[in-house]
């Protein structure tokens, strides 16, 4: 089956099912395609959006990336909690071991840690939190 948005001569929009494309060239042919609105029987098809069938198995497959992607980073990073910003500090100036490490900061403290060069950047959301 297939739907098309038709549209009479009088500007009526309404959707019609077919079998197939031939479905309609052959209906509309016998004049058997009527606007429900006005009776008119000089029916077209109308323009319409093209449907995107991968949109969903595309959007599926980003979500699976970005979690695997958060998962990695938690995985392999000590979370520091509120402690970010001065831990993130010692381990740009040598005053404690290289490593990674997450936590929590406010904007104004990630702003100031931008300023000084301490290479920071925010986890990935988790996209099966509600916002």
């Amino acid at each position: 089956m297939i739907a098309y948005q038709l549209q009479c001569r009088n500007n009526h929009a309404f959707e019609g099912w077919f079998p197939d494309s031939a479905g309609f060239d052959a209906q509309a042919a016998d004049g058997k395609l009527v606007c429900p609105v006005c009776n008119s029987c000089k029916v077209e098809k109308a323009v319409m959006a093209p449907a995107i069938a991968g949109k969903a198995r595309e959007q599926a497959e980003a979500r699976a990336a970005l979690k695997a992607l958060r998962q990695r980073m938690l995985d392999n990073a000590e979370h520091v909690g509120g402690e970010f910003p001065e831990e993130a500090r010692k381990i740009h100036y040598g005053e404690a071991d290289a490593r990674a490490i997450y936590g929590e900061a406010s904007g104004s403290e990630v702003e100031a840690l931008l300023d000084e060069g301490v290479p920071v950047a925010p986890v990935p959301p988790d996209p099966d939190a509600v916002n």
